[in-house]
């Protein structure tokens, strides 16, 4: 790491996906770019495909960068990049680890899991969830006795949803068994999950916006035509929401766990407590936009200020700190 002062300012690197050049994705760049130029920082924007990496050969045009945002889901690209970043001690935010796991949906689901069973007076409150048994592509499901299990213990009608998918688009909905062979027959091959339908929040849950050690922005998303997703971009709509202590505190324990740095966080409505104390799913790499829209707050000025805090409290760490 340069070690500049801010005075200097800081320089980092934006890592974005080549092939995912759609107009919401590179104005979401753009605005992290504006934003750093606010703070009198400058950030690069280059494409995984544009600057390969030789496995074991030091990258030296990394040196020069003072930290990276990464906001991709190349994962082994990321994993090559974050091993020289290292080296130089170079921050990746969020970290490659904490991509992945929130990349795949089981993975998150697993985390939490683990992180519930080291902490039994302390849980993060999770839907019950089975794991669908991996097939092959070209073989499938050559026998489905063990959806008997799956629907003793979801019941109908039940959540199907892809492991890797965003927006809502890989989530489905089976009525019936019927419904249920179907999907798993579609989905055989690739990573997919079951998972118990909680009605009283069907159609409406919260993001919740975090960055650094707190919520910065939440928006209550809901659909009004009869859709059980609430995605917006599914046709969901959106209101803003004031979350209360204990909403804000599940969500930045939540991030802490999966050790992310920013995070969309989103939470489903318990029918008791009338709260959202729910963890439905977390996005490392949340658009903003539509939070923004709703509620004014500019999540990118939010992470940006979070980056710059924390190159600053390195820079006045002791000679010899080793950073996680």
């Amino acid at each position: 790491m340069q070690n500049k002062g801010k005075k200097d300012g800081y320089k980092g690197l934006l890592v974005t996906n080549a092939f995912l050049r759609t107009g919401k994705f590179v104005e979401h760049y753009e605005w992290l770019r504006k934003a750093a130029l606010r703070l009198e920082m400058t950030l690069d924007i280059i494409e995984n495909a544009e600057k390969l990496l030789l496995i074991e050969e030091e990258p030296a045009w990394l040196s020069e960068y003072d930290f990276v945002i990464y906001w991709d889901k190349d994962i082994p690209y990321g994993k090559s990049l974050s091993m020289f970043a290292d080296r130089y001690q170079i921050p990746v935010l969020n970290s490659v680890e904490s991509v992945g796991v929130c990349d795949d949906k089981c993975e998150t689901y697993l985390r939490l899991a683990a992180w519930n069973a080291a902490h039994p007076k302390e849980k993060i409150r999770l839907l019950p969830t089975i794991p669908a048994p991996m097939t092959y592509a070209n073989i499938g499901y050559t026998k489905t006795d063990f959806l008997d299990t799956v629907e003793e213990r979801l019941g109908y009608p039940m959540i199907v949803k892809e492991c890797f998918g965003s927006f809502g688009m890989q989530v489905y909905m089976a009525q019936d068994r019927k419904m249920l062979e179907q999907l798993t027959g579609k989905l055989g091959g690739k990573p997919f999950l079951y998972q118990k339908y909680h009605q009283y929040s069907s159609g409406r849950d919260v993001r919740l916006q975090v960055v650094g050690c707190e919520v910065v922005a939440a928006m209550e998303r809901y659909s009004e035509n009869g859709d059980f997703r609430a995605n917006i971009t599914n046709g969901g709509s959106m209101k803003p929401y004031t979350p209360s202590k204990e909403e804000c505190s599940l969500a930045v324990l939540t991030a802490q766990v999966l050790g992310l740095d920013f995070c969309g966080v989103d939470l489903l409505f318990d029918e008791e407590s009338g709260r959202a104390d729910i963890v439905c799913e977390v996005n490392s790499n949340a658009h903003f936009k539509n939070i923004h829209t709703c509620t004014g707050v500019n999540v990118a000025e939010k992470i940006m200020e979070h980056i710059l805090k924390l190159l600053e409290d390195r820079k006045q760490a002791p000679a010899g700190t080793v950073f996680p």
